[in-house]
């Protein structure tokens, strides 16, 4: 098949939709289908169109549908679409309705969508391929790593506030990576990494380096106001690396209902607790490590292309 997949995150972009488009290409074109990854909202002829994000490909969508009607179009669900624009922007509906199939990238997802949706809905998991070189883990520190861009709807500052007040003999240190979506949340980020000797915002670190931060690292936090099924727990789970995320339905549709390394959204001192707890109770955090271990098998690379396979077959 020719397959064009429309992304609004352009070439060189770091945002989550791009990572998950130019994974997609890889995968399919390793199943032997030709992959056309274009960011222009004027669609070429194919065999099956992919759109990325209902809000961002509205106008890629209408225009697909009306040049080409005949050719079946896969969208892929963001979590601002799912879980903020759904109720209060008429043309993400419209965009359901009009799709052939819909991706979700997390089973709680399915409970957001009503029922003629959902039947018409593929889970796919985001997989991951540990790196081959690892990095020696920090002996002097409690690594806790956040993987996130600065943006208002991942909550970045809320793991620095949460070690403000640890106590003195805690070895807890946090290093944010992520790049800057807005100027505001940089300036307090740069602030916090001064005033604040257990913060390091690090800025953007090379993709290929960030996989190799998460397995060292001790902890993953994700502290998301809302997501859709974030590219680094999928990492972190295929790295090994035990994760403490926010109580957001993405999060919950990955990690499972009873995960015991939940927290709410905003709570700084949940999240405080979470992060003494794994430092200071070996069997709390060999909890949360079985818990990943378990579900890691469902995030390699063969089980996403037998979802693409059963999903391509329905079409």
């Amino acid at each position: 098949m020719n397959i064009q997949c429309f992304t609004p995150a352009p070439r060189g972009s770091v945002k989550g939709n791009r990572i998950t488009a130019e994974r997609w290409k890889r995968l399919l074109e390793e199943l032997g289908h030709e992959f056309d990854l274009v960011d222009s909202v004027v669609p070429q002829p194919c065999d099956v169109a992919i759109a990325i994000h209902a809000g961002k490909s509205a106008v890629y969508m209408a225009t697909m549908k009306s040049r080409y009607p005949d050719t079946p179009v896969i969208l892929c669900l963001s979590g601002t679409d799912l879980y903020r624009d759904l109720h209060r922007d008429e043309t993400i509906a419209k965009g359901i309705d009009s799709a052939d199939r819909l991706i979700v990238l997390q089973s709680h997802a399915l409970t957001h969508l009503k029922s003629a949706w959902a039947d018409k809905a593929a889970v796919v998991l985001q997989s991951c391929i540990p790196p081959r070189d690892s990095m020696t883990p920090l002996k002097k520190q409690y690594e806790v790593l956040v993987v996130g861009h600065l943006r208002s709807v991942k909550d970045p500052l809320r793991t620095a506030m949460a070690v403000r007040r640890l106590p003195a003999g805690s070895r807890i240190h946090v290093n944010h990576l992520g790049s800057s979506l807005s100027k505001t949340l940089e300036v307090r980020a740069v602030r916090e990494s001064i005033n604040n000797g257990r913060y390091n915002y690090e800025g953007v670190c090379a993709r290929s380096e960030v996989l190799k931060r998460i397995e060292r690292a001790k902890i993953l936090v994700l502290s998301s106001k809302l997501e859709g099924g974030a590219n680094v727990l999928s990492e972190a789970i295929c790295c090994g690396t035990p994760v403490l995320a926010s109580r957001v339905s993405g999060s919950i549709g990955i990690l499972g209902e009873s995960y015991p390394g939940l927290f709410e959204v905003g709570d700084t001192e949940g999240l405080r607790t979470l992060l003494m707890k794994c430092e200071t109770s070996p069997s709390f955090y060999e909890e949360l490590s079985t818990s990943i271990a378990k579900i890691a098998k469902h995030y390699t690379p063969s089980a996403e292309k037998r979802a693409w396979r059963r999903l391509l077959a329905s079409l």
